[in-house]
C-alpha cells in the first residue's frame, strides 16, 4: 500500500492494490496547476482512499482535478470515463516502488525542457 499527502498534511491518502500507469504529463492543464510537470499513477478509484478536505476542478468536461484547498498540492486527477483515478506521485510518503512507463501529451509540452531518460513519448493521451 502506498500513502501519501498534501504538503500541509491536511489531505491524506492511501491506494491499496497495484498502481499502473506511471508517467509524466505534459499537457498545459498539467503544467499550469503543478508549475512544471505531473508525475502520476492509477488505481481503481475503489482503492484509493481519500481522508481530508478536497477542492474538485473541472478543467475540462473530461475529467476533475483534486487538490488540498489548504495549501493547494495538487493531489488526483479523475476521468469522467474512466473507473481509475491517478494520484501524485510526488506527494507519496516514503519510496514508491514504481518505475515511469511514459511521457504523455508531449505536443504541449514547455520549450524550455528536453525529454531525455528514452521512455516512450505519447503526443497526445
Amino acid at each position: 500500500m502506498l500513502t501519501g499527502s498534501c504538503l500541509c498534511g491536511a489531505t491524506t491518502f492511501a491506494a491499496s492494490g497495484a498502481p499502473k500507469g506511471a508517467s509524466v504529463c505534459h499537457c498545459t492543464q498539467c503544467r499550469k496547476q503543478s508549475g512544471h510537470i505531473w508525475a502520476s499513477a492509477q488505481v481503481d478509484a475503489q482503492a484509493l482512499t481519500i481522508e481530508g478536505p478536497v477542492k474538485w476542478f473541472a478543467a475540462s468536461a473530461e475529467a476533475v482535478r483534486g487538490f488540498c484547498p489548504n495549501c493547494g498540492s495538487f493531489l488526483f486527477w479523475k476521468a469522467h470515463s474512466e473507473s481509475t483515478i491517478s494520484f501524485a506521485l510526488g506527494a507519496i510518503d516514503g519510496s514508491t516502488g514504481l518505475q515511469l512507463e511514459r511521457h504523455i501529451f508531449v505536443a504541449d509540452k514547455g520549450d524550455y525542457y528536453d525529454i531525455a531518460d528514452g521512455l516512450p513519448q505519447v503526443r497526445r493521451s
